[in-house]
């Protein structure tokens, strides 16, 4: 009998499709980021990771793709560490491997980091390890993009609510 429950549990794993890990289109009216929960707003800057059930999550940012990646949240996801991950490229739109991706800096993302990828590489690009790197050791944008996030809700003038004074711009 235990043979029989072994042959057949083969036979149902040998059976199981393959993974579709081919990028998924967003569904703007419903799909955030499953890191900071903003609904997605570019293609241009969005990422996918799709696991080996084809189960997809979103992020609107690589930088919250990379702080995401070895999460527990992460772990659970990707349990088998069958995984593809896409990302829009910031010229075209079109999906691109987010690993294999080039990342020039600079760019005005949804999340303030300033990384935007590119299919091919020019001599200002990063590759995505060193992309990787550079968001934990904080050479980002998103110093400046929180600056400009608070101070943009501020309702107060010059010189209140820490906005400057016209002395102090100069």
């Amino acid at each position: 009998m235990k043979k029989l429950a072994i042959v057949l549990l083969l036979f149902v794993v040998a059976c199981k499709p393959p993974a579709d890990f081919q990028p998924k289109e967003i569904n703007w009216d419903r799909d955030i980021c499953v890191l900071c929960l903003m609904g997605l707003a570019d293609q241009e800057y969005s990422v996918q990771l799709i696991n080996s059930e084809g189960k997809t999550v979103w992020f609107d940012d690589i930088g919250c793709y990379v702080n995401y990646k070895g999460s527990d949240d992460w772990k659970k996801f990707v349990r088998d560490g069958e995984y593809k991950s896409w990302i829009g490229d910031c010229e075209t739109g079109k999906w691109i491997d987010a690993e294999k991706a080039n990342y020039r800096f600079g760019d005005d993302t949804p999340m303030g980091y300033g990384f935007g990828a590119l299919a091919e590489a020019n001599d200002s690009t990063f590759d995505y390890n060193t992309v990787v790197q550079r968001i934990k050791d904080g050479k980002t944008l998103r110093d400046k993009f929180m600056k400009k996030k608070k101070m943009g809700k501020m309702k107060c003038g010059e010189g209140k609510c820490g906005g400057m004074n016209k002395e102090e711009k100069e």
